[in-house]
């Protein structure tokens, strides 16, 4: 995969990470938050950090998807002459 389509993918991701942290953690406090009675454990800026990460692992694999519909198939693939034809 190019470079550009790793771009395409990851900035919008991480744009999507960030305002996601950022709707979140203005309505959730995270030293408020359990693991069953107990607390995380955790700092907030560990909690803060490992969303982040998460929300963009999630968004990019959205967008990555979003790339995969896009991507025209080979010419040589029978499967996608045989989807072609029955569109016409």
């Amino acid at each position: 995969m190019s470079a550009r389509r790793w771009i395409a993918i990851l900035w919008p991701a991480f744009i999507l990470a960030s305002l996601m942290e950022l709707v979140v953690f203005a309505i959730i406090d995270p030293s408020d938050m359990r693991w069953g009675r107990e607390g995380l454990g955790l700092t907030r800026q560990a909690v803060y950090t490992a969303s982040f990460f998460a929300f963009w692992a999630m968004s990019a694999a959205a967008c990555a998807l979003s790339v995969a519909l896009t991507l025209e198939p080979p010419e040589d693939d029978p499967l996608a002459r045989r989807f072609n034809a029955r569109a016409d």
